[in-house]
């Protein structure tokens, strides 16, 4: 009988709960820029509702995952020393631009790729190399002086990164829900966003509860991330000699099989139709997926890795990191829309045959 150290069963567990991951992204295309873009062309909350119940999800599940098993969430990268906010802020910034202009965040992209979409592998790959850059290559010594700057960095720690009150974030994310969905009888309709924040606990009680018994390999207490991530997976596709398999770059293959899987029987999303606003598609996605890169590695995650596993630590530097996102991506899609360059495959409705759910 097959015997797995244990590093190897986290591994295996990361490739599992990347599928799961992936198969729910890709029936309900569970997308963060995807909600913004609905909200400014369609008016759509259905999608944006859904980033919020996994936010909410994933804040409560962390929070019993972490009190029952003891779990110190601060040692985590979301509130590591010598902070910088200003990093912070323009990587989100930097990110959120990124993601509207490759349509798709970095998660997104993968979900695309995996079910058909050429481009989204340009964007993938830009991620990767751009990531890559930022944490150890040509960009790093560019960036460092910036991002290790001792008058910012002590400037930003007059703000300390603090773990914000769990009942107050819970109050604001349900008021916001409630303003989103506007009726109950919705809410079954966000069973996606449910299951998503749920395995963002997952992901922390694999890596820090099974993970800590590992001897053979240390394994760090992560979440759901894809930025860095990303450029791991195309090391170690690249150079497998220096780089070995882990629970992160496990996850990254799970999300693209998992993807693939479910678009085999999930076949009504194709992205052929974005070539009618496409005469820059490949410029768009290079240029977008290496502001991603960029952007994600100097906020310290992406839309999920700060969204959703940042925010469920209670890190105020998370919180700081999506706002950024979110407020670049929602003025840069803005702007493209007013230039006619904000592509749209589908819409996204309730179905409820309710029309007052616009904002």
């Amino acid at each position: 009988m097959l015997e797995l150290e244990i590093y190897q069963i986290v591994n295996l567990l990361g490739f599992i709960l990347g599928s799961a991951f992936g198969m729910i992204a890709q029936k309900r295309q569970f997308c963060f820029s995807g909600s913004i873009k609905d909200y400014i062309l369609t008016k759509s909350t259905m999608r944006g509702a859904s980033v919020v119940m996994a936010m909410i999800v994933a804040i409560i599940s962390t929070f019993f995952v972490s009190s029952y098993f003891e779990l110190d969430l601060t040692n985590t990268v979301y509130y590591k020393n010598n902070l910088n906010y200003f990093a912070i802020i323009f990587g989100g910034a930097l990110f959120g631009v990124g993601m509207m202009l490759a349509d798709g965040c970095s998660n997104r992209h993968l979900i695309k790729f995996a079910q058909g979409d050429k481009n989204s592998l340009i964007s993938i790959v830009f991620i990767g190399i751009f990531a890559f850059a930022t944490t150890r290559g040509l960009l790093n010594g560019f960036l460092d002086p910036f991002v290790n700057n001792p008058t910012l960095i002590e400037w930003s720690s007059k703000l300390e990164n603090f773990t914000m009150n769990i009942y107050f974030i819970i109050a604001v994310l349900l008021i916001l829900l409630k303003v989103l969905v506007r009726h109950a009888v919705r809410l079954p309709n966000l069973w996606d966003g449910v299951l998503i924040g749920l395995l963002v606990a997952a992901a922390w009680f694999i890596t820090s509860v099974i993970g800590s018994e590992s001897i053979e390999r240390m394994i760090d207490p992560a979440g759901i991330t894809f930025v860095y991530p990303t450029a791991k997976t195309l090391e170690l596709f690249m150079l497998y000699q220096v780089n070995e398999l882990s629970f992160s770059i496990s996850l990254i293959v799970g999300i693209v099989f998992g993807a693939f899987l479910m678009s085999k029987f999930n076949r009504k999303y194709s992205f052929g139709c974005t070539s009618a606003k496409g005469e820059h598609r490949v410029r768009n996605n290079m240029i977008g997926g290496a502001m991603m890169g960029t952007g994600g590695i100097l906020s310290i995650g992406c839309t999920v890795g700060q969204g959703l596993t940042g925010l469920s630590t209670l890190a105020f530097a998370s919180l700081v990191a999506i706002v950024s996102i979110f407020v670049s991506g929602y003025f840069t899609a803005k702007y493209l829309n007013k230039k006619d360059q904000l592509p749209m495959c589908f819409i996204f409705e309730w179905g409820d045959n309710r029309t007052d759910y616009q904002i």
